[in-house]
């Protein structure tokens, strides 16, 4: 009598190397379908300010307030809501986050099933950046800082800055992928990661 992949597990056991879907990972579900709404929508929204800046200004300025309102969902998202979208399950102290950069050069990181810590910690950077970013942004519009020399040239300082962490965080999603052997691009599309080591 065969035993199937579903009936070995749930005994308890390991199924047969033959049983069909033997080979097949157990995936759980990681990401909640409003962390991958915001991130995809989030990378939309930065992509157009971007590429159009003060030559379609009317579509600069709808996209900043996108992602202002982007980052306020976010932000309560992360405070109030559960599992791995959860501030508190990704932010680690400076000292954590610097021992996972020393093992991601040695290649020999621990998987997270969330964000480890250096992911968890671009995160936090980015979402402040993209913050004061869409904040002098909104400024320039007003009567108060329209034209101001200092509010612009900081605007542009720090989305310029949030692109090279941008490069970077895409960076590490290669390495991570790469070192763990899972895609966490179809993660985030998706929601669900491989639930073992």
């Amino acid at each position: 009598m065969s035993v199937t992949r579903d009936e070995a597990m749930a005994g308890g056991m390991e199924p047969p190397a033959d049983a069909p879907g033997a080979g097949d990972a157990v995936m759980v579900k990681v990401w909640d379908p409003l962390v991958r709404l915001f991130h995809w929508s989030l990378v939309a929204a930065f992509s157009i300010t971007w590429l159009t800046g003060e030559e379609m200004g009317w579509l600069h300025a709808r996209a900043g307030y996108a992602i202002m309102a982007l980052l306020a969902i976010r932000v309560t998202w992360g405070l109030f809501s559960a599992g791995h979208a959860r501030f508190s399950d990704f932010v680690y102290r400076p000292s954590t986050v610097l021992a996972h950069l020393v093992d991601t050069l040695r290649m020999r990181t621990r998987r997270y099933l969330g964000h480890n810590p250096a992911g968890g910690a671009m995160i936090v950077l980015l979402l402040a950046m993209l913050a004061v970013t869409a904040g002098t942004g909104y400024m320039l519009t007003t009567d108060a800082f329209w034209g101001v020399r200092w509010v612009r040239e900081l605007h542009q300082a720090i989305a310029t800055a949030t692109l090279v962490f941008v490069g970077l965080h895409v960076l590490g999603v290669i390495v991570a992928s790469f070192e763990h052997r899972e895609n966490l691009v179809r993660a985030m599309i998706t929601g669900k990661k491989r639930a073992s080591h």
